[in-house]
């Protein structure tokens, strides 16, 4: 399994280095709604303790966000979504912690404006669940960035996704919608490889749409993009178990990050860092054939 022709990132002091190993995203919700941790980070402190158990934790990528995408979640405004996001990564750049101060920061927003002030304070990249298409301005903002964009599926909005999972072929629609966006990202001066796709688990999607996804993540590496799957405590796996409590699907979130790493996943977007490190290194053992460099003498 490999993706090695994808051009590496680089992103503060490390390199990105597709195709060799799952990198690990960590959610940071400073929101006070969000489906699984809402409330809990909403505070200056709380997210610095939270970025600094993430960091701990070994995860790759810091994903800060300031507006809940959850299922009929009410959006708020620019300025709202700007004083939660802004101040969380000025305070990471400011931190005496020399390694929290680097750590490879994603703004997770759908408003070039956000984008852009986000940016200024210090992020390294955009999470765009809208795949560009809620801000008509966000592409030609990336590009004047000059930062890398990740681009997700979505029909409709967090109010009205749910009522929207009505699809013909839905790998073949996601696929196309990815490449189309991918298109107009080019068009408006983003380079093909500063993009990254996500299919949207969760996301004007039924809960066996979510698993059929998983079953063909690897469809998606023929957009020769990285490829982020996030599946982190999400309703299916609720379903699935009959689990009602988010913070309690952390083994289903494993078994699902597992079948996205072995269908070529690049990155796993998830919420319990530590666990989901684990489960990444193990894993990329089993489908990358790549183990940790401190395992030198395997027995």
């Amino acid at each position: 399994m490999t993706t090695a022709t994808i051009p590496i990132w680089t992103l503060r002091d490390r390199d990105f280095h597709w195709g060799d190993r799952t990198y690990v995203m960590g959610v940071l919700n400073v929101t006070p709604d969000s489906f699984s941790d809402g409330g809990q980070f909403d505070t200056l402190p709380g997210a610095i303790a939270q970025a600094t158990s993430l960091l701990k934790a070994g995860v790759d990528i810091l994903d800060i966000g300031g507006q809940s995408t959850r299922p009929g979640a009410k959006q708020i405004s620019v300025e709202e979504e700007q004083q939660r996001v802004v101040p969380v990564i000025e305070a990471i750049r400011a931190s005496t912690d020399a390694q929290l101060s680097q750590m490879v920061i994603s703004v997770d927003t759908t408003r070039a404006a956000v984008a852009r002030e986000a940016v200024r304070a210090g992020a390294d990249l955009v999470n765009d669940i809208s795949g560009g298409t809620f801000d008509a301005a966000m592409f030609a903002t990336v590009a004047d960035l000059g930062v890398p964009i990740i681009l997700m599926h979505i029909r409709g909005t967090p109010e009205t996704m749910q009522q929207q999972t009505d699809y013909a072929d839905l790998i073949n629609e996601i696929y196309d919608f990815l490449a189309r966006q991918i298109e107009t990202a080019q068009a408006a001066g983003l380079d093909h490889s500063q993009i990254a796709i996500d299919p949207g688990i969760g996301f004007a999607k039924s809960y066996p749409q979510n698993l059929e996804i998983l079953r063909q993540v690897s469809v998606f590496r023929q957009l020769h993009c990285p490829i982020l799957i996030g599946p982190s405590r999400k309703s299916f796996i609720g379903w699935l178990l009959q689990q009602p409590d988010p913070q309690q699907r952390v083994w289903g979130t494993a078994a699902a990050c597992c079948a996205a790493i072995a269908g070529g996943a690049d990155i796993i977007r998830v919420h319990d860092g530590d666990a989901m490190v684990q489960v990444a290194k193990v894993a990329d053992a089993i489908w990358r054939q790549r183990l940790p460099e401190y395992c030198v003498n395997p027995t």
